[in-house]
C-alpha cells in the first residue's frame, strides 16, 4: 500500500524549494496554518513554539497538540524550539504570529543580535506594553526599520488553510526587494499573495476588522439579521476609512481585500473568533465569561480600547467603535445600545 501523503507533502512538493531561512514565533491556530503556507515553498521552517510540551508533541505526533490538529506536518521540515535567540539566530525572515498581549514577553528575552532580519508580523492587535501596533513597537523598542518590516494581511482564515482552501494574503512592506522574497515564500496553489506599501493601514484595518466583528457577533446575537449585517459592515468600512485616514494618511482603497475582504470574512464567517465572541455577549453571556469559555485570543477585545481612546483623542465620530466599547469596558446592556445604534447607521 502507498504511504499516504501528509499535508506538507502536497502537488507542491515537487517544486524546487525556496532556500529562504524563515521562522514562525508562535504556535496558536494562525501561526500553525502560516509553517504549513511556508513548508509548502521552503527547505526548512525553524518554528519557535510556547513551551517544551507543544514541542514534544509536535515532534511526536507531527501535528500541533491544540490548534489545527488535522495538519499533519513532515518533521523534516521542521526546526522545533521555544528558545526564541535560537530561531532569530538561524532565520533570515521572522514572522511573529502570537497573540498580542504575549509579543512583550517573547520579545523581552531576545538578546541576539538581530538588526539585519525580516521582521513579519502576523499579529492584528495592539501590544499592551506600549498601547500600539506591532510596527510602531519594532521601530521604537528594538530600531527595527520599516525597511526591514512586513505586516500579513487577509482574508484568510487559519482553518481555511488548514483545508487548502483557496485563501488570499496582502503582504505590506515598503522595500521592493522584501516584497518579491516575501511574495516567493507565501504564494502556493492554494495561497494568493498580494503586495502593498500601506504597512500601517493594513496593520491598522486588520485590528479594526476585529472590533467590527465583534460588534456583528453581538448583533447576530441578539437576532440581527443578514439585511442589519449588511448595513453595519457597510458603514463599518467607512468607519475604518474615515480611522485610517486620521491616523495615517496613504495612497489606499479600503475596497480592497486587505481592508474590505478581511472585514467581511471577519464579520460573517463562523470561524472568526471575534464574531464568536460577539456572538456570546449578545445572547446574554458577561464579557468576563464570554472571553473565559474561548480557549483562543479575541484580539479585537484588547483592541477596542486602544482603538476608542485614539478615536476620542481625533475627535472622530466611529458609532459602531464607540458603541462595541461601551458595551466591553462601561457594562453597557448590549441590546439597548444596538438598539440606539440602528437610528445612527444608513
Amino acid at each position: 500500500m502507498a504511504k499516504k501523503k501528509t499535508n506538507s507533502e502536497s502537488s507542491t512538493s515537487k517544486k524546487t524549494k525556496n532556500d529562504v531561512a524563515v521562522g514562525v514565533v508562535g504556535s496558536g491556530s494562525f501561526a500553525t496554518a502560516i509553517v504549513k503556507i511556508l513548508v509548502e515553498n521552503c527547505k526548512t521552517v525553524h518554528w519557535c513554539v510556547r513551551n517544551e510540551f507543544v514541542k514534544g508533541a509536535i515532534e511526536l505526533r507531527g501535528h500541533n497538540p491544540t490548534y489545527l490538529t488535522a495538519v499533519n506536518f513532515n518533521l523534516k521540515n521542521l526546526k522545533l524550539t521555544t528558545d526564541v535567540n535560537e530561531l532569530v539566530t538561524a532565520c533570515d525572515v521572522v514572522v511573529l504570529a502570537t497573540p498580542s498581549i504575549y509579543l512583550s514577553d517573547t520579545l523581552d528575552k531576545m538578546t541576539c543580535e538581530y538588526k539585519d532580519k525580516i521582521f513579519v508580523s502576523a499579529i492584528k492587535g495592539i501590544i499592551p506594553k506600549v498601547n500600539d501596533v506591532v510596527a510602531h513597537y519594532l521601530k521604537e523598542e528594538f530600531q527595527i526599520e520599516f525597511r526591514n518590516q512586513a505586516v500579513i494581511a487577509g482574508p484568510c482564515h487559519a482553518e481555511e488553510v488548514a483545508m487548502e482552501r483557496l485563501s488570499y494574503l496582502t503582504v505590506a512592506t515598503v522595500e521592493d526587494e522584501v516584497s518579491e522574497k516575501l511574495v516567493s515564500i507565501f504564494n502556493s496553489d492554494f495561497i494568493k499573495v498580494n503586495s502593498s506599501k500601506d504597512i500601517l493601514g493594513n496593520e491598522y484595518s486588520a485590528i479594526l476588522k476585529n472590533i467590527f466583528a465583534i460588534g456583528a457577533g453581538i448583533a447576530s446575537g441578539l437576532g440581527y439579521g443578514d439585511n442589519f449585517t449588511a448595513v453595519f459592515v457597510s458603514n463599518a468600512i467607512r468607519e475604518m476609512e474615515t480611522f485610517l485616514e486620521a491616523i495615517y494618511e496613504a495612497p489606499r482603497d479600503v475596497n480592497e481585500s486587505a481592508y474590505l475582504g478581511d472585514l467581511l470574512v471577519t464579520a460573517y464567517s463562523l470561524f472568526s473568533r471575534n464574531r464568536n465572541l460577539g456572538n456570546l455577549i449578545g445572547k446574554g453571556y458577561t464579557v468576563k465569561s464570554a472571553i473565559q469559555s474561548m480557549n483562543m485570543v479575541a484580539e479585537g477585545y484588547y483592541a477596542a480600547d486602544s482603538i476608542y481612546k485614539t478615536a476620542k483623542q481625533k475627535k472622530l465620530e466611529l458609532p459602531i467603535i464607540d458603541t462595541v466599547y461601551g458595551i466591553l469596558y462601561e457594562g453597557k446592556n448590549a441590546e439597548k445600545q444596538f438598539r440606539k445604534l440602528t437610528a445612527k447607521l444608513n
